[in-house]
């Protein structure tokens, strides 16, 4: 007896309250309410109305390539031995599966392969009964009853060997003659950054490391030194003031929501506009799904008004023998996007993130005051002068859960306080991650960024600045370049040193007592 699991779990009220915010989309782009009857096949365009033709011989051609992962190795090898292919993002997809009939893998000719990562692990046939892990979801380690903190930082250092081994050729005989830079986002609490500090520098076996805020790399990728950087990842949104090459902590919003909601968003829009075809598409419990509609919202889906279609193939994974595509007009493609601005219509997190309370920790550097006595460390916010003209709150990262961009970005720059400062950030709007380069979202941004601005601001200008590389990339990009500063050569921590309790002995400077072990090296510029 088979059990089919739906997309997601909403209330009727979420679900109309979903529909509300869909109608105040379509109000804002011009296009019909979901209770309007939208125009047959045969029916002309109405005005404003656009529809691509995106099916292109190419594309036909590389959409009939697709094979699914073979989970065989053809080797034969012992028991101990194990194939681990590599992805390039930490945030990645780890299979495993032992040989099913139990016996001795030494006597198979074919032996499945104990682990496979990234989009091959998205490709493993459905009748294979691998198990789908993800170490780090909405920004944070995965953790919960069944996946406990020590799998979690496994799986994390069994991906980044085999990145360090496969992808860039660094044998762990030679890593001691490397240092590694740890670009981060802000949502990390410190306790799970101390964890990747000592996979990077125990585990892994590098001299040297040092950690940057990825918001601060992303304003240097970018060549700025003071930026509002707004960060759209796949599962969260990060919103941060940088001033003066540093990241201003009071200003850090985290958004949950991203990419991937807007993905799922998109097949929401089309099943209520029954434009989607009879497949059991299902994000959730099929990840080649979600790897399908986020290729379709990268390609197709961007803020304009007016209706906006487009034709394309929509892919069947149901059966491993054959992967079923129908030619499909998608409607609405401008609607997802728009989530961004109103998460109200984005789809429910089918899993919530993890209580807090799995990652509490007594010596978490957020709240631990600072134990050394060090004449450095005399001021009342730490001791860094760079601190002394900010507040500080003893509460962690500012979440919101219905709060739209818009809003966000208007609430991290006035938080600054400075009429001068403000009105730099918000002439330096700075979008980094993948959904950053969805056609429209910058002038839409600026446009009602400038009209959220409280009328008694002497505000009179907002804009998103153009990015000088592809939005991705710009954080790490960033970190190279603070990586080879030389006013930073003394952020660095040293293997030794963290080892024995986390003590910088050349400095006496106590790493686990820091305020935001990210901004560390920001606050060694400034002594």
């Amino acid at each position: 007896m088979g059990l089919e699991m739906l997309n997601c779990h909403a209330t009727p009220s979420q679900n109309a309250e979903r529909e509300r915010a869909y109608d105040i989309i379509a109000s804002l782009l011009k296009i019909p309410f979901l209770d309007e009857e939208m125009p047959s096949a045969n029916q002309a365009l109405p005005p404003k109305m656009g529809c691509v033709d995106a099916l292109s011989s190419q594309q036909s051609k590389d959409d009939s390539k697709f094979t699914w992962t073979d989970v065989t190795d053809r080797s034969i090898k012992s028991s101990t031995s194990s194939e681990r292919p590599v992805d390039k993002d930490a945030d990645v997809d780890t299979l495993q599966r032992s040989s099913p009939d139990g016996t001795d893998p030494d006597s198979e000719e074919n032996m499945y392969k104990e682990m496979i990562f990234g989009e091959d692990a998205l490709k493993i046939p459905p009748s294979e009964s691998y198990c789908l892990s993800h170490p780090i979801r909405r920004g944070h380690f995965n953790i919960s009853q069944d996946y406990s903190l020590n799998q979690v930082l496994e799986d994390l250092r069994t991906i980044w060997n085999w990145i360090l081994t496969e992808k860039l050729h660094i044998n762990p005989r030679d890593r001691h003659l490397y240092s590694a830079i740890l670009v981060l986002g802000e949502t990390f609490d410190n306790r799970e950054i101390k964890e990747m500090l000592s996979i990077v520098l125990c585990d892994l076996g590098f001299t040297t490391a040092v950690v940057h805020q990825e918001a601060l790399a992303a304003a240097f990728g970018n060549g700025l030194s003071t930026a509002c950087v707004v960060n759209i990842g796949a599962q969260v949104t990060q919103v941060v003031c940088v001033e003066d090459g540093v990241a201003l902590p009071h200003t850090a919003l985290a958004l949950p929501y991203g990419g991937d909601d807007i993905s799922r968003c998109l097949l929401w829009v089309q099943r209520c506009h029954r434009t989607w075809p009879n497949f059991q598409t299902d994000p959730v419990n099929k990840p080649i799904d979600m790897l399908m509609l986020n290729k379709i919202k990268e390609s197709y889906s961007q803020i304009k008004s007016g209706s906006f279609d487009a034709v394309t193939l929509v892919h069947s994974y149901e059966h491993e023998k054959s992967v079923g595509h129908q030619k499909t007009k998608l409607s609405a493609l401008n609607v997802p996007p728009m989530g961004l601005l109103y998460p109200r219509v984005l789809v429910p997190e089918e899993y919530p993130p993890p209580p807090r309370s799995w990652f509490q920790d007594y010596d978490d550097m957020l709240e631990d005051p600072w134990q050394t006595n060090d004449s450095l460390y005399s001021s009342g916010n730490g001791g860094f002068g760079m601190w002394d003209s900010y507040p500080m709150f003893p509460t962690r990262l500012k979440k919101f859960d219905n709060i739209g961009l818009v809003e966000a970005i208007v609430s991290s720059i006035l938080s600054t306080g400075r009429i001068d400062l403000q009105r730099k950030l918000f002439c330096s709007i700075q979008l980094v991650g993948g959904t950053a380069s969805t056609a429209g979202l910058a002038p839409v941004l600026e446009q009602r960024v400038l009209n959220t601005i409280p009328s008694n601001q002497p505000i009179e200008k907002a804009e998103v600045l153009q990015l000088r590389s592809y939005p991705l990339f710009v954080p790490w990009k960033g970190g190279v370049i603070l990586g080879v500063l030389d006013i930073g050569r003394d952020a660095w921590i040293h293997r030794e040193d963290w080892a024995k309790n986390g003590v910088h002995i050349g400095s006496g400077r106590k790493y686990k007592d820091s305020y935001f072990l990210q901004a560390q090296a920001m606050c060694y510029y400034n002594t």
